[in-house]
């Protein structure tokens, strides 16, 4: 079962709630707003897989004693049940916008051992004062801009910059080139988001990875199509076993990969 905006459960909200809570108790004043985009805001969220993807935004730069307050919470309830992605940044990072966009805090699943690393050994090796960016951060933006929600906060249209289409590009094909490599370690989400890449590139649409599985069993070529059907059902729990085998989604893979390359080239 997958969910969006108008039918997520009680527990989501409840989740979604207690973030925003305690994130503002930790920000203090320096919370400007609270920003969902990713599957729950557009659809598709599958509670079993998904993680709930946030962007918040602060008035000025986040100190370290902050950024570690801010990794112990997210250590403590991400994944409890949803894993959370989110980037924290702040006015002036989005005031004049650059590419990749520089951020002040980023926390995933990915991160979890480098934080509690940090924090057991009281080093400071990723919990600093050195200044990152990330190329994501063109795609989160963008998808927050057209189809974000705003929890908490001040309106998305006076917080976030317009980002350029080519930087967009740059952002969802760096994960495309991702997706190409290990699309054997993780078929669903690969398939799905080389999918979603090939659709914005040929018609402007910005999807979630089940709406651009949708949109791949009606438009590709009926022996893909099925490939992707398959994918979409076990995505949204409708299988629960795996009927494809690796050959056939990397036949797929090399479908869309010679496409999106046509695409680019124009």
């Amino acid at each position: 079962m997958c969910y969006d905006r108008e039918t997520r459960p009680s527990d989501i909200e409840k989740f979604i709630y207690d973030l925003k809570e305690e994130i503002k108790k930790i920000l203090k004043e320096n919370f400007i707003g609270f920003y969902i985009h990713g599957s729950l805001a557009m659809g598709g969220f599958n509670p079993n897989s998904s993680d709930i993807d946030i962007l918040v935004v602060t008035i000025k730069t986040i100190k370290v004693d902050t950024k570690r307050l801010l990794a112990q919470f997210f250590l403590n309830h991400s994944n409890l049940p949803f894993p959370v992605e989110t980037s924290f940044l702040n006015r002036e990072q989005l005031k004049d916008w650059q590419h990749p966009c520089s951020f002040d805090f980023h926390y995933s699943e990915f991160w979890r051992e480098r934080y509690q690393n940090d924090l057991l050994s009281d080093t400071s090796n990723f919990l600093n004062d050195d200044t990152s960016t990330d190329t994501d951060l063109a795609a989160h933006i963008t998808i927050t801009n057209h189809r974000g929600i705003c929890v908490e906060g001040e309106p998305i249209d006076k917080v976030f910059p317009s980002v350029p289409r080519l930087d967009y590009i740059s952002s969802i094909i760096g994960d495309f080139e991702d997706c190409l490599q290990n699309i054997k370690v993780d078929p669903i989400y690969c398939t799905l988001n080389s999918i979603r890449v090939y659709w914005y590139l040929k018609e402007g649409v910005i999807s979630s990875k089940l709406e651009a599985g949708i949109w791949g069993c009606r438009v590709l070529p009926k022996y893909f199509s099925k490939i992707v059907r398959n994918v979409v059902n076990i995505y949204t729990g409708e299988d629960d076993e795996w009927p494809l085998s690796i050959e056939e989604l990397i036949f797929l893979r090399d479908y869309l990969e010679e496409r999106v390359q046509g695409l680019l080239q124009k």
